[in-house]
């Protein structure tokens, strides 16, 4: 058995134990508290292996579920940028790109390339894989922010413009996934005032 290695896979494992500290702004089901990167993470691994059956295209589902598992260990140094903070979006590439420098070289070399290379993947959105976790990463939390009456949107006064900026590349990984979100997630929340409705909700992302 090789100790280094094993030591190394072992220091990544207590590392991204941290992820369970890193808070998002969407609230879990019934507004007790909102959920952290881990919790969101696990969620969307669990949704991609049930609604994989919805993807534009094949998809490899493994790497699928482990681009999801690990394309937010980064915002253990860099943090939970909300999708709506303009201005926290404008370091966040570079914050982002520094943790995956750190985070990653505690793998072995062969481990932490392999993992670098399938969270810039993710970034790059150039794959079916990734299209499809993007649709994920983004059906989740709309998902979550329905099931809490709008909560997270109304509490921000966040307008329909926004989330459809945010659900522009949705309906790559999934056409049927985006337009049931549209449906059953954004549509109930405009009827309710609960999302500020400043653009019409199908004028555009609809492809």
């Amino acid at each position: 058995m090789d100790n280094e290695r094993l030591e190394q896979q072992m220091a990544f494992c207590l590392e991204i134990d941290k992820e369970k500290f890193i808070g998002r702004q969407t609230y879990l089901t019934g507004a007790v508290r909102r959920e952290n990167d881990a919790e969101h993470a696990w969620h969307m691994a669990i949704m991609t292996i049930l609604l994989s059956e919805y993807a534009n295209e094949e998809i490899d589902v493994l790497r699928t579920v482990t681009m999801l598992l690990i394309h937010d260990l980064v915002e253990i140094d860099a943090g939970d940028t909300y999708a709506y903070d303009e201005e926290g979006k404008k370091t966040q590439k570079a914050r982002e790109l520094a943790a995956a420098d750190r985070i990653f070289q505690i793998l072995p070399p062969d481990q932490g390339k392999k993992f670098r290379e399938i969270w810039e993947e993710f970034e790059a959105q150039n794959t079916p894989e990734s299209r499809f976790a993007r649709t994920m990463d983004n059906l989740q939390p709309m998902m979550l922010n329905n099931a809490t009456d709008g909560k997270s949107w109304a509490d921000r006064g966040i307008r329909l413009s926004q989330i459809l900026g945010r659900n522009r590349n949705t309906y790559k990984g999934s056409k049927a996934l985006w337009e049931y979100a549209k449906e059953n997630f954004l549509q109930p929340n405009l009827d309710k005032g609960r999302i500020v409705e400043d653009v019409p909700l199908n004028g555009q992302n609809t492809n």
